[in-house]
């Protein structure tokens, strides 16, 4: 099996997830690739991610390259982080992906003030980089499609000049599909990351 190779370079993508899927070991997995090819990575997020589940993704790494892993807590006013992070990505050299894993609410709509700093955040990082935004998606009820998952707020992320990704279960065990964009690919997770 290949170790999946995502081809990230500088595109704006919302990642929308059915919960507990392995959206922040797609993030985890992206960032171990972009610091394999000497790229620093901003990690944000409420939470830090799990140690172990860090250790198996990151842990391949030397201790030199593991230093070009940068993390901060969403703690306090959304606008501050995002003020951090746009300096950040405009002060430290060689930057290729900023992480945002849970950067809303996990259900209901997106704030639209966060959306507002997300097209600001998008605006102001340049564009070699890329923007990686993990949230979880939602259902639709009222049937009108058979989608298994829909991003929240998609339309003001496209706007934005977002790509729409979503990722969900093949059933049970390790299968998830990948949706790029409407480009469908499917990928086992394991300790060290996706397979295809």
């Amino acid at each position: 099996m290949t170790r999946y190779d995502m081809g990230l370079n500088g595109q704006r993508i919302h990642l929308a997830i059915e919960g507990s899927t392995g959206g922040t070991s797609l993030g985890l997995h992206a960032a171990a690739d972009t610091i394999a090819v000497g790229k620093r990575v901003l990690w944000a997020s409420v939470e830090m991610p799990d140690a172990a589940r860090f250790s198996q993704l990151l842990g391949h790494l030397s201790l030199v390259e593991s230093s070009r892993f940068h993390a901060m807590n969403f703690g306090g006013k959304f606008e501050r982080a995002i003020d951090a992070l746009i300096e950040a990505t405009q002060a430290l050299p060689s930057v290729g992906l900023v992480v945002l894993d849970d950067w809303c609410e996990a259900s209901g709509r997106i704030d639209a003030q966060r959306l507002k700093h997300i097209g600001r955040f998008a605006e102001a990082c340049p564009e070699d980089i890329t923007l990686l935004l993990v949230s979880k998606g939602t259902v639709d009820a009222s049937g009108a499609t058979d989608e298994p998952i829909l991003a929240r707020g998609e339309q003001a992320m496209r706007d934005n000049s977002f790509e729409i990704w979503r990722m969900w279960r093949n059933g049970e065990g390790p299968s998830r599909t990948l949706d790029r964009n409407g480009e469908r690919q499917t990928l086992t997770i394991q300790d060290s990351g996706f397979v295809l």
